[in-house]
């Protein structure tokens, strides 16, 4: 296989090697631009966030000028297919603007990414970071520890509890960290040895994608790595106004919960986003669901993700409405009273079928068997073969009973059925 592989090589080449060459003059840019974010203060560094969010939206406006026109429409007309029209030119306009969105993002990205990096290169050099104070900043002074107001001032920590162990932040994203973001932004697979900072490389594509505002989910294999890698990587999104959370912090359908998805940024186990997926699709009411239209996601350990945990199903069941209240216990009245009709009805027909027969009228009395009473006794052999000879006029069939001596038996047969044994037999 070695060998196979080195012959191909010869002739098509290192994908990989391809691959990373279409990388690098990213890197370069990423590279070239780096000295301008170094020379930025710190307030001037989290303007970058607000710069990027303020032009998203002057990307969004007109898009969303003519979807309030066409709701209006919506709201206007009965037509259905008129509606139905209108709801597909809405989707049109949306996946334009997405489109749009995601060149915009493309062009940012260096810009981005040397954000991201400067502040984590802050966080390492110092042991605080003083800026000037907004309300997110304050909002996390009251249940975070490593925020603190002095005055105008937050002064950020660059150390805090990370899932139960206190960490102090010393990493820095090189050039390694640059590419696998730069790849996993673009929606592909980034295989990194142990120790090359996969957690810290999903901070720059998660950034990029996050300053959007449509949500991103990181998904990972179990409930304490997804609470550890949110406290730990929580403090680099929050210093520029972004809001993370875990939903493994919470119970299923919880208030907690969805609020969790309208974070910005939001980590859980791959289990309890699919759990959560299923119980959305049962909700009887929009208003039920927690998740919201996704984004973009990064799955951790994808191979173990979508290969090994996809072989077991996620099965998923409504609750019973009432305990032990079958709807059999309420319907069971219902249906013994439909029997009982059902049985009246055939028993009179039947009756008036031998009454007609009796007097010689087969004509009536096999209407009688052929149509009202046939689908209801057909399990009775005798009975059946009369009303299959008295409803039918197949004179063919009826020469080849009186051929073979059998018309007197079965018109005798009429005289001998007994209404209450044939009602027990087919209503079994």
């Amino acid at each position: 296989m070695s060998f196979l592989n080195s012959l191909l090589k010869v002739f098509v080449g290192d994908k990989s090697k391809k691959d990373l060459k279409e990388l690098y003059p990213v890197i370069s840019q990423i590279n070239s631009i780096e000295k301008k974010f170094t020379e930025l203060s710190n307030d001037q560094l989290r303007d970058y966030t607000k710069k990027f969010k303020t032009q998203i939206q002057s990307l969004k406006n007109p898009s969303q000028q003519k979807i309030d026109e066409i709701n209006t429409k919506i709201n206007s007309t009965s037509n259905i297919e008129e509606k139905e029209n209108l709801y597909v030119e809405i989707d049109k306009i949306e996946s334009s603007f997405l489109d749009e969105l995601d060149k915009y993002l493309d062009d940012i990205l260096p810009e981005a990414f040397c954000v991201v990096r400067e502040t984590a290169k802050r966080f390492a050099t110092n042991e605080q970071i003083s800026v000037t104070a907004n309300e997110y900043d304050k909002l996390l002074s009251s249940n975070k520890d490593y925020v603190r107001i002095n005055g105008d001032k937050a002064n950020w920590s660059n150390s805090w509890d990370a899932a139960g162990k206190m960490i102090k932040w010393d990493m820095i994203h090189y050039e390694v960290q640059l590419i696998g973001g730069i790849v996993l932004h673009k929606g592909k697979i980034a295989e990194m040895q142990t120790g090359e900072g996969k957690t810290l490389v999903a901070t720059l594509p998660v950034y990029l994608n996050a300053i959007t505002g449509n949500g991103v989910h990181l998904v990972t294999v179990n409930d304490y790595l997804a609470k550890r890698d949110c406290a730990w990587m929580s403090p680099i999104f929050q210093f520029h106004g972004l809001t993370v959370d875990c939903i493994d912090n919470y119970k299923p359908h919880s208030p907690e919960r969805r609020n969790a998805y309208l974070s910005d940024i939001t980590y859980g186990t791959n289990n309890e986003f699919g759990f959560d997926y299923l119980r959305d699709n049962m909700a009887h009411k929009l208003e039920d669901r927690v998740q919201r239209k996704h984004s973009y996601a990064i799955v951790d350990e994808v191979d173990s993700v979508l290969i090994d945990d996809a072989r077991t199903p996620l099965i998923i069941s409504g609750p019973v409405p009432k305990g032990d209240n079958h709807e059999f216990n309420q319907l069971k009245p219902k249906i013994s009273s439909l029997v009982q009709l059902q049985k009246q009805l055939v028993t009179q027909t039947l009756a008036e079928a031998k009454n007609f027969i009796k007097e010689g009228d087969n004509d009536k009395g096999g209407f009688k068997l052929q149509f009202k009473s046939v689908p209801n006794i057909d399990k009775n052999k005798n009975f059946h073969d009369l009303s299959w000879y008295y409803g039918n006029n197949n004179n063919a069939h009826n020469e080849e009973i009186k051929a073979n001596g059998q018309f007197d038996e079965l018109k005798d047969k009429i005289f001998e059925f007994n209404n209450d044994d044939h009602w027990t037999e087919t209503s079994r």
